[in-house]
């Protein structure tokens, strides 16, 4: 059987649905057999690094790894940054990478490049994956495939690379029997999980913070059970935002650097916190993490790494969710936990006073109260792809989700044009319309893909904050720069977003105006759109900022404007 062949209908009995790629010589076997062999959907993106992007998406709602593939050289390496985004965030991911013919490869030869192309990416790419392989043998392909889709969904999630030289993907070889493999779920230390028990049935101010792990594990029904078994509180990182709705009682909000304030509030005062799926970085504590370690800290997650890092006197359960989840029922299946209703309402009364639509008074339209104004009219949205900067704060702050809906964007790597390409992704998945919410600066790293989304007739809804400034970083540079805009309000610039939509083909509007966005937010799901893809660029005062905000160096219950930094951090 011929190499190309079989990974193609490997691929199809993987449950693959769809891939994404940009065609290059290297891989045009492997493409060729996709499309004649099977029903596998060939998305072809305009860059590479969107394929990845849109990758990312699939994978994340589907469960299985998503499938991006690139020619050898620069196709590559334009994976790289999605790579990167996906191995941060625990997305499943193969990514499938042309290479030159096995006697064009320089091997062991000192002499920078012999192969036309030739680019070593395994090697470029093994820091920021969980294998990363070179296939020089076609008898290896078959385990090296299984062995690429076991480490990809194992534990915690991660993207791997195969790069396959072209005359390995012409070769034949003898199809293998499946590889079985087998996950071993090990036994919790029984004493922690008893303390646990007791300790949630003591505390008076308990949370969970969620983070995205319960994603990559497939475990939100688990979850959901757990919270109404305990009736715990849930404050939730960026990436875990999605993990409850916005109408649950026990929902309190976004914890971190930008979080809501009542949110940031509730963290500090806690006397007990359960941490799922979540590495407690410094995007979700600050730099002051005293304040969180004098109290009863459990942190569960499958990277021990991760556990007593930043954070430090946490009870370590290493384990996977869904092993801690059941394994926690087990134990606690005769009590009955109170509710903590004196602290959920004093959260509620945080809440009143410090309101996200509140935090801002800026000339013109307040991007949190639009966010509350497109979650009223977005039901039909699968999900909301946020890119990354000032809108990323404001949608993670006030978006109002509805049951079922997701919130995707790029957390760790924090990579600007994730949105666009991500939104291809996710449409695709859910097979329903979602909501992309980007900034003028991000719209033009991956613009091209508006040719994607027309081409495939894609029912995406792209909200474009056009504050004709790289927002946060503007931002920043008023705290510490004594507001010198170099690259970020001088000499940077943006077309007219509306007019290059149109030029795409697809239907587009501007507003400017507060009284304007009820309108427009309706616009974008009447009936002459609502299976469309539209453009709404919406004007922002570039001197808006991204408010409430830790004040650096500070506990993360002191936020800007009202406290001042005390140390320059990144951005």
């Amino acid at each position: 059987m011929k190499v190309s062949d079989y990974i193609a209908d490997f691929l199809e009995k993987k449950g693959i649905t769809s891939i994404f790629e940009l065609s290059g010589g290297m891989i045009t076997h492997l493409l060729d057999s996709i499309s004649q062999k099977t029903k596998i959907n060939i998305v072809t993106m305009h860059h590479e690094q969107s394929a990845a992007f849109a990758a990312d998406a699939f994978g994340r709602i589907t469960g299985l790894p998503g499938i991006a593939m690139a020619t050898s050289g620069p196709g590559a390496t334009n994976l790289l940054t999605g790579i990167g985004s996906w191995y941060f965030d625990s997305s499943p991911a193969i990514f499938i990478t042309g290479q030159v013919n096995r006697h064009e490869q320089k091997g062991a030869n000192p002499v920078r490049q012999l192969g036309f192309q030739e680019t070593d990416i395994v090697a470029m790419a093994k820091p920021i994956t969980k294998a990363a392989f070179l296939v020089n043998n076609p008898d290896d392909i078959p385990s090296i495939f299984e062995k690429a889709f076991r480490i990809a969904t194992e534990g915690r999630p991660g993207p791997v690379l195969i790069d396959l030289p072209m005359d390995v993907q012409r070769s034949q070889i003898e199809p293998l029997v499946k590889l079985l493999h087998h996950t071993v779920n090990t036994p919790i230390n029984k004493d922690d999980l008893r303390t646990l028990v007791t300790d949630i049935g003591q505390a008076k101010r308990p949370l969970v913070l969620v983070g995205r792990g319960i994603k990559a594990s497939q475990t939100q029904k688990y979850l959901d059970e757990f919270l109404v078994q305990t009736k715990i509180p849930v404050i939730t990182t960026l990436l875990g935002f999605d993990v409850i709705t916005a109408d649950d009682r026990l929902r309190v909000g976004f914890i971190g650097v930008y979080g809501n304030r009542w949110a940031n509030i509730a963290f500090g005062e806690c006397d007990l916190l359960i941490v799922l799926g979540s590495r407690l970085d410094i995007r979700q504590t600050g730099a002051d993490t005293k304040f969180i370690e004098d109290r009863k800290i459990y942190h569960i997650d499958c990277d021990a790494c991760e556990i007593n890092n930043r954070i430090k006197g946490c009870v370590a359960i290493v384990s996977t969710l869904s092993n801690f989840f059941n394994q926690f029922k087990e134990m606690s299946l005769s009590e009955n936990f109170e509710s903590p209703s004196q602290w959920i309402d004093h959260i509620a009364e945080i809440k009143k006073q410090w309101p996200d639509t509140a935090e801002l008074k800026p000339l013109g339209i307040n991007p949190n109260i639009l966010m509350h104004q497109l979650s009223a009219v977005s039901n039909a949205a699968a999900a909301y792809l946020a890119d990354v900067g000032s809108h990323q704060m404001w949608a993670a702050q006030s978006l109002q989700l509805k049951k079922g809906q997701l919130f995707l964007t790029s957390g760790g790597m924090g990579a600007m044009g994730f949105s666009l390409p991500a939104s291809i992704g996710a449409c695709i998945a859910t097979k329903k319309p979602v909501v992309v919410l980007i900034g003028d600066g991000c719209m033009q790293l991956n613009i091209q893909e508006l040719q994607t989304i027309i081409r495939n007739k894609l029912p995406i809804k792209i909200i474009i904050l056009n504050n004709q400034t790289l927002g946060m970083i503007r931002q920043f540079q008023d705290s510490y720069f004594e507001s010198r805009y170099q690259s970020t309000y001088w000499g940077y610039d943006a077309p007219d977003f509306a007019k290059v939509a149109i030029a795409y083909g697809i239907n587009a509007k501007t507003i400017s105006k507060p009284e304007e966005c009820e309108d427009a937010t309706a616009w974008l799901w009447n009936e002459e759109n609502h299976n469309k893809p539209v453009v709404l660029q919406v004007m922002i005062d570039p001197h808006t900022n991204t408010y409430p905000k830790i004040a650096f160096g500070r506990p993360i219950t002191e936020m800007e404007p009202f406290s001042k930094p005390i140390g320059m951090e990144s951005t």
